[in-house]
């Protein structure tokens, strides 16, 4: 007589990964906090940026307690997001610290997930930080539009990721990133509206600056924030949402163009 064994239940596979990722992202973490230089850079860097937009008198067009907010979203995105991830990326690949990792059970969005996530909530804590401070001082004002900030947010910390990963494939070595970094670096600080409004351009000039990367960012913070349109413009709530199409949809562009990127040019391994 045989005996039938009923098949054991499949298991969802959900709370695995997610504990892979939360050990890989522990570990990175511990490291990252090992490096003081990171950890300044990370850090003090960003606030000393910010808390010089006022001083400089960048962007008036904005009151204060959205300036800060605006300059600080996209000094963190662009310094400690974009920046640090393409270094991290590129010393793990050549310490072959990737491709290892790929040898076991996490998948390769796994690993990229684990690597980025401790820089991500460095860059959520610098703009928390941020938004204590404005309070403190007294310059917190109601958003017009609560959504939009946490859209250009959430879209700009997924952006700079996945554009990180993409400039990989032309950065041979951590060093070299301060020169691969540089054309996103130059480019956001003159053309995305972050120092600069983009008004004070001749019209072609800011059509072409509302298509690079963060300026799309720029744009919803300032319209969900302030109420204040790329060409100086101050809208309701409704406004904001008829102004929001252009920027919402170069947002999306560049997402699709900078996954496609990563997903082709990222290495696991460096080039011999």
């Amino acid at each position: 007589m045989t005996t039938t064994h009923a098949p054991a239940p499949p298991t969802s596979t959900a709370p695995s990964r997610l504990r892979r990722v939360a050990a890989l992202a522990g570990g990175e973490l511990r490291l990252f906090l090992r490096n003081r230089t990171a950890v300044v850079n990370s850090g003090l860097l960003p606030l000393l940026l910010v808390a010089a937009v006022p001083a400089l008198g960048i962007d008036g067009e904005l009151p204060l307690g959205p300036q800060l907010l605006v300059a600080a979203v996209g000094v963190t995105l662009v310094f400690v997001t974009y920046y640090n991830l393409v270094i991290t990326f590129v010393a793990r690949r050549e310490e072959l610290v990737l491709q290892r990792m790929r040898t076991g059970e996490l998948t390769g969005l796994e690993v990229l997930l684990g690597t980025a996530v401790p820089t991500l909530l460095v860059a959520l804590g610098q703009i928390v930080l941020v938004v204590v401070g404005v309070v403190v001082l007294g310059e917190w004002s109601a958003p017009v539009e609560y959504l939009l900030p946490v859209v250009a947010l959430l879209g700009g910390a997924v952006l700079m990721a996945v554009l990180a990963a993409a400039s990989t494939s032309f950065t041979r070595s951590a060093e070299s990133a301060q020169v691969t970094t540089l054309p996103l670096v130059v480019a956001t600080s003159a053309l995305s509206g972050l120092l600069t409004p983009l008004s004070v351009f001749p019209e072609p000039v800011a059509l072409v600056a509302r298509l690079m990367p963060v300026t799309p960012v720029v744009e919803l913070l300032q319209l969900g924030l302030a109420g204040v349109t790329w060409d100086g413009d101050r809208v309701d709530a409704a406004g904001a949402w008829a102004a929001a199409p252009l920027p919402l949809a170069v947002l999306a562009g560049w997402l699709l163009i900078g996954t496609v990127a990563a997903a082709r040019g990222f290495r696991w391994a460096p080039r011999r």
